[in-house]
């Protein structure tokens, strides 16, 4: 069977808000390839019932990579940003924000999203390459920092085998992000931040951002 690469084309108002907002509402789904446990929360992170048919139905493809655009999306997705409240001189298009986009495809309304709202993204940034786990973690972490009051946290640096592989503008939020538990090394130590990010962990560190996002915004019980 032939996969599209439009499986995580997500809508703007699916999938993170549902598994986020109204968890335990849904049924579990059973995928005949998981050979790992994926819990439903998960699950519904990465299934968007409005292009589930893109897709045999009982396929979640837990090991499948993640391009830039489906990545964007996701976080897009999991913090519920739009455009509301913007107000534009001129109606946008991708390539006002990034030369390399496509102002037709899919991705178009999460990349101008996203330019607005909390990435730090180049303009030369290619859509279509597969996103490394470093760059994951690093838009994942100064989104949700941006756009949440959240306390200070005291990092002791985790001392990483392969430390000298990262990038190092993205140091500060990977360390924030392991000690936050969002993320870990492997057995030897390694981050392995130019690997490629599977749709299984980058929707497990979302939920995990999720979770921790919401344990402090509750409001205090009378």
């Amino acid at each position: 069977m032939k996969m599209k690469r439009t499986i995580l084309a997500l809508s703007t108002c699916a999938i993170l808000s549902v598994g986020f907002i109204q968890q335990g509402s849904l049924a579990a789904t059973s995928y005949t390839d998981q050979n790992t446990a994926v819990d439903k929360d998960t699950v519904h992170i990465m299934v968007d019932s409005q292009n589930q048919d893109e897709l045999a139905a009982d396929f979640f493809l837990p090991e499948a990579t993640i391009t830039t655009a489906e990545g964007i999306q996701l976080i897009v997705n999991a913090f519920d940003l739009n455009l509301d409240g913007i107000r534009f001189v001129k109606m946008p298009v991708t390539s006002d924000y990034f030369k390399n986009a496509n102002n037709n495809a899919w991705y178009a309304n999460a990349l101008i999203i996203a330019a607005n709202q909390g990435f730090e993204l180049p303009a030369d940034l290619d859509p279509n390459k597969m996103w490394t786990k470093e760059e994951f973690v690093y838009q994942l972490m100064h989104v949700m920092e941006s756009k949440n009051a959240l306390p200070m946290i005291n990092v002791v640096p985790v001392k990483l085998a392969d430390e000298s592989e990262l990038t190092i503008a993205y140091q500060g939020a990977i360390q924030r992000a392991l000690a936050l538990g969002f993320t870990k090394v492997d057995e030897k130590g390694n981050f392995n931040p130019k690997g490629e990010i599977s749709r299984k962990e980058s929707a497990e560190l979302i939920q995990r951002a999720l979770e921790y996002v919401k344990a402090r915004t509750l409001p205090a019980q009378q």
